[in-house]
């Protein structure tokens, strides 16, 4: 299947961008688009948008500050991007717990004057920074975690297409409210919109509300640069689920994902339960799976992923996903999305476009036409089709 990259084009003019966040979380607007309506709201209505027996399922991924700034004694800059972990372990949690060093696998800028072998370190905080591979950094301090060592020297890594240094509004507001497993580089934005208020007012309506995790990479952001969209080499992300979740799927009549991340998650869950169904235990999910792949019922696929927790005395589950969902590819988990408006051109416009199908663009048009705010920090939707 072949899948032309200016089908999924649209003008997008840099006024139109969002380039802070509301003045109060909530206050954004909300397009709600239900089976090829359109309705216009203010983020608040969500809670009487979403039907009592749905499932909203959330991304508790927290944003890390990935981004640490060093000069060389010459003056050089060297910035220094954390993608993800590799010592002590590649688990975000254990290696933000991780108390003397660790190595992680990063982008580094002005790369050629930081030679391999050699140390950087800060006149403020007292830790070592070792460049000990082309993409490799190995950190040392004391006295602290991981997660505490980068509080004191990171900075939060808000998109490239924001164009303007991090503030302080920024900590707070580039976090959603139920933000708790440190590990993410990008934030899950369409879960920036709720607010305490908004999510006891679900459990007040009887919305069940479950938990996921997917520590959101930088290839989020990576464009599609291939004529050819099948062709796109797909980032993988880190995902863990909880068996209380995958259970509370499995009753669910509706389920709506919040955010791509989350769909990602689900779609992602399905496809462990479908290799296994094929014996194959590894969870890792590749972007070929969901094509490949025969596919079975979702409850079975869930089955399957119970079992295989049982046989191995698991209550939490982890694996990794570079599952790619464009037009063409059916959802097996998922009954509705919230979900910001994305980059033309990228692989989160393909999975809005393989949602709703060529009612993208009416969705697009419309929240362009009405003055919506785009990207991170910009105006939701509730996609139902």
């Amino acid at each position: 299947m072949s899948l032309n990259l200016d089908d999924f084009h649209y003008e997008l003019p840099e006024s139109r961008i969002a380039k802070h966040p509301p003045k109060e979380r909530g206050t954004s607007r909300l397009l709600v688009y239900k089976h090829g309506n359109i309705q216009h709201h203010q983020f608040g209505a969500i809670i009487d948008q979403i039907p009592q027996d749905a499932t909203l399922v959330f991304n508790d991924t927290k944003v890390i500050p990935a981004r640490i700034i060093l000069h060389k004694d010459t003056g050089a800059r060297i910035e220094i991007f954390l993608l993800e972990p590799l010592t002590p372990s590649k688990v975000h949690e254990e290696v933000m717990n991780s108390q003397n060093s660790c190595t992680w696998k990063c982008l580094i800028g002005n790369a050629k004057r930081w030679k391999q072998g050699t140390s950087l370190s800060s006149q403020s905080v007292n830790f070592i920074a070792t460049r000990t591979g082309s993409d490799e950094v190995t950190f040392e301090w004391e006295g602290m975690t991981f997660s505490e060592l980068l509080t004191e020297i990171g900075k939060i890594p808000l998109p490239p297409y924001i164009h303007r240094d991090v503030e302080q509004e920024d900590k707070v507001r580039y976090q959603t409210v139920y933000s708790k497993m440190d590990g993410a580089v990008a934030a899950p934005t369409a879960g920036l919109h709720f607010t305490d208020e908004v999510m006891d007012e679900l459990g007040v309506k009887g919305i069940h509300t479950e938990y996921v995790t997917l520590h959101v990479s930088a290839g989020t952001f990576k464009p599609i640069k291939s004529d050819d969209i099948t062709q796109h080499p797909m980032h993988n992300e880190q995902v863990w689920l909880h068996r209380k979740t995958i259970e509370s799927l499995l009753s669910t009549s509706q389920t709506i994902a919040v955010g791509t991340t989350s769909m990602r998650t689900l779609e992602s869950l399905y496809w462990f339960g479908v290799r296994l169904h094929h014996n194959k235990e590894d969870f890792y999910i590749r972007k070929e799976d969901p094509y490949d792949l025969e596919a079975i019922d979702n409850q079975i696929a869930l089955q399957n992923v119970l079992s295989y927790m049982d046989q191995h005395q698991l209550q939490q589950l982890g694996g990794q996903t570079e599952i790619f969902l464009y037009p063409g590819y059916t959802f097996k988990m998922c009954e509705g999305l919230v979900t910001n408006y994305h980059m033309p051109n990228s692989t989160l416009i393909l999975l809005v476009a393989a949602f709703i199908g060529d009612d993208w663009r009416k969705v697009y048009e419309e929240a362009l036409d009405n003055d919506y705010r785009f990207l991170s920090y910009g105006d939701s939707s509730l996609l139902i089709p």
